[in-house]
């Protein structure tokens, strides 16, 4: 059944790409792709503080990250335990970060650009790349994020279960300009 769906969402994708005004950040093609796709957007939720103290507000602009879920499924569909599935997901991240970095510290708005922001079920050890994870106040906004993400959520885990779902909910995840400059550009 798990097949049938990723083949399904696989020829999906191109047309969810295009209605969602996402960019690649990379012109590289297959499994070497990054992870990310991305686009400006202003943000609209409540007043956030992030560790490194930069506060995000309403109408800020953000660069919104997409995992390409496609892709990463595809990666892990053949792994079974889900510690090893959240490993390879975690590295496929963390691999990806430094392109996103420059991506940010090249485009045309940096100035106005204030950081990063993606929204996912899977957080856990988000921190340790630098992101934080905010809860999502509005609860319809939630409710729809999950409706949304539980389909990739079922991909991505061998199980389902009602224990995962409660531990694994929508969060926000930020990253402010700063951070991510300072920890992913590397001097050449």
């Amino acid at each position: 059944m798990k097949l049938y769906v990723i083949t399904l969402w696989s020829m999906i994708d191109p047309i969810y790409f295009m209605f969602t005004r996402l960019r690649y950040i990379d012109n590289k093609k297959g499994d070497d792709r990054n992870i990310f796709r991305v686009r400006l957007t202003r943000y609209k939720g409540k007043e956030s503080m992030l560790s490194d103290g930069t506060i995000i507000q309403r109408n800020d602009i953000l660069v919104k990250i997409h995992l390409h879920n496609a892709l990463l499924i595809k990666n892990v569909r053949n792994i079974k335990s889900d510690v090893r599935k959240a490993m390879v997901i975690h590295q496929s991240v963390e691999k990806s970060l430094p392109q996103l970095a420059e991506y940010v510290k090249n485009h045309s708005n940096f100035s106005e650009i204030k950081g990063v922001i993606g929204i996912t079920m899977l957080n856990r050890g988000s921190s340790k790349l630098g992101f934080d994870s905010v809860e999502i106040s509005s609860l319809l906004y939630k409710s729809f994020k999950y409706s949304a993400l539980l389909p990739i959520y079922w991909l991505s885990v061998r199980s389902l279960s009602i224990h995962h779902l409660k531990k694994h909910s929508p969060c926000y995840l930020f990253m402010s300009k700063e951070t991510l400059l300072n920890k992913y550009i590397h001097n050449k």
